[in-house]
């Protein structure tokens, strides 16, 4: 079944991509916030709750109305994603349905529902239900939304390490054999915590910057202060919380994507005693010769630091490219890595050997299988078994198409790093000026508030360029390329969707802005 998608239209492949990709990273810029603004509303009312003082009520009011002018977009774009699954990747969806639907369906059916339900309570139950039941249900709400996250992460954790399944050569399809390895994998479970910090500090950078928006106006002053202190605090411990994540995101990367890691550090040949690359001069704009292995120009770097990162010992053995790509290091288990070459050799036996096990299959439906038949197809499918971790390898033609795009992963890298060591700095300054100066006095300061909010989504979409570019060209790490998930439809078809969703998602994000917009310059509303 598999063996058509080799004669795809290769347009149809990259336009495919690239509307996954459009749609992505529309969605992301409004779930961040959606999650960041939910631990906002949910302070807000909670000192509402245990004041009763008014001022916390309309405070939360103000931000719960954000909140809902976001959370709506969100779900429009999140419903596309999913769909174009089954439209653009239905060979993929064939191929791991079983396993890749489940946290799908659990996110669907349980979180979906959840916060749908509550979010109704949180807007017109104010005069409805007691004040407790409200807070539950604003506190629900936000955690309904973070369940959402946390089931799709599960999934794209999955395609990133895939374990918990089995390879069913008789469906053709890969079945779930522990659903709990699945959704509790250390990889999932690092990169939920990695994501939701960082959407954390999308909505404290939010809070803060709306709220130097009206200092800078010296208007709403209360409300500004209290807003910024609590959106600094917040932004300050989930930047901290990121910098560990990250950390650990950095370590389960090495361990299972070693070429990620390759690709974003531009390490062309490994070793021991890595140094980590602070600043390299990468050419943006075309892929570097690394099989010259000389190192990227003005290179400054941190020594042994990569070692530590990747192995946690100083003196680890860090590979680069041209290590993975040729094999033979030892790897932290003790086993030899093998080449690539062998790879694809091992993955060619494998499509060899399930096409004779199915052409066998089929040769004996609706009669008695003899023993030596039985045998076969029990030899077969061992083989097919041995050989299944680098099945994906088998479609590889050529093995620079296992070498990511190096300056997109190294320059985002950096840039994802580099400006969560900036909103630290800037969560510390504007922390200390808010509770032991008037920040109003620090106009700089509060231009500065405004500003980090663009830097903040900077920062996350780089986050989401390095894990998706840097696992090229796996849909699955090693077990599918994205050229055989891909549905067998015409180019053309895919193009014109993708300009209709340009158009759809650039209009609903300028909507959103325009709302928001307008909301913020309204105000809260003061009646009680």
């Amino acid at each position: 079944m598999l063996q058509y998608l080799l004669n795809i239209d290769a347009g149809a492949i990259d336009w495919a991509r690239a509307q996954f990709a459009l749609t992505a990273i529309y969605h992301w810029l409004f779930v961040p916030l959606t999650l960041g603004l939910a631990l906002i509303m949910g302070i807000m009312e909670t000192c509402y709750y245990r004041t009763r003082d008014v001022f916390w009520k309309h405070t939360a009011q103000f931000w719960q109305k954000l909140f809902g002018i976001n959370f709506a977009m969100g779900v429009a774009t999140g419903i596309i994603l999913e769909f174009e699954f089954g439209t653009n990747w239905s060979n993929y969806s064939w191929f791991v349905g079983d396993i890749f639907g489940a946290p799908l369906a659990v996110e669907g059916i349980i979180a979906f529902f959840m916060e749908s339900t509550f979010v109704a309570v949180m807007f017109f139950g104010w005069k409805k239900v007691s004040a407790g039941f409200h807070l539950a249900s604003t506190w629900l709400t936000g955690l309904g939304a973070t369940f959402s996250a946390w089931w799709i992460l599960v999934a794209n954790a999955w395609m990133q390490y895939p374990v918990g399944c089995t390879f069913n050569p008789d469906t053709m399809r890969n079945e779930m054999t522990s659903f709990l390895e699945v959704a509790l994998s250390p990889f999932a479970v690092n990169k939920f915590l990695h994501t939701v910090t960082s959407a954390w500090i999308i909505g404290a950078l939010f809070t803060v910057a709306v709220g130097c928006y009206y200092l800078y106006h010296h208007r709403e002053e209360k409300l500004a202060t209290a807003s910024i202190k609590i959106g600094g605090i917040v932004g300050l411990l989930a930047s901290l919380f990121a910098l560990h994540s990250g950390d650990n995101s950095a370590y389960r990367v090495a361990q299972v994507q070693p070429m990620k890691l390759a690709a974003m550090e531009a390490l062309y040949r490994g070793g021991n005693d890595q140094a980590l690359t602070a600043i390299a001069l990468v050419n943006p704009f075309s892929q570097p010769d690394y099989a010259t292995e000389e190192e990227p120009p003005l290179r400054i770097a941190a020594p042994y630091a990569l070692s530590f990162l990747a192995t946690r010992d100083i003196h680890g053995f860090v590979p680069g490219i041209n290590d993975l790509l040729e094999g033979g290091y030892t790897r932290p288990d003790g086993t030899v890595e093998p080449s690539v070459d062998e790879k694809i050799a091992r993955g060619r036996q494998a499509i060899n050997d399930l096409q004779q096990y199915r052409e066998l299959k089929a040769s004996t439906r609706g009669k008695e299988v003899t023993a030596a038949q039985q045998q076969q197809l029990d030899q077969l499918a061992n083989a097919l078994q041995k050989n299944m971790t680098y099945f994906g390898y088998g479609y590889v033609k050529d093995k620079e198409q296992l070498v990511p795009y190096i300056p997109i992963c190294f320059y985002a890298f950096r840039a994802m790093v580099g400006l969560g060591s900036l909103f630290i700095l800037f969560f510390i300054v504007v922390l200390f000026i808010v509770y032991k100066r008037q920040l109003s006095q620090y106009r700089w300061l509060l231009l500065a508030g405004m500003a980090m909010l663009p830097l903040g989504y900077i920062a996350s979409e780089s986050g989401w360029l390095v894990a998706e570019f840097g696992r090229q060209p796996w849909a699955i790490q090693d077990m599918l390329p994205t050229w055989v998930g891909v549905s067998n439809v015409g180019a053309g078809s895919v193009m014109l969707t993708f300009f209709i969703f340009l158009a759809l998602f650039t209009t609903l994000l300028l909507v959103e802005i325009n709302i928001l917009w307008k909301q913020i310059k309204k105000g809260p509303e003061h009646e009680q």
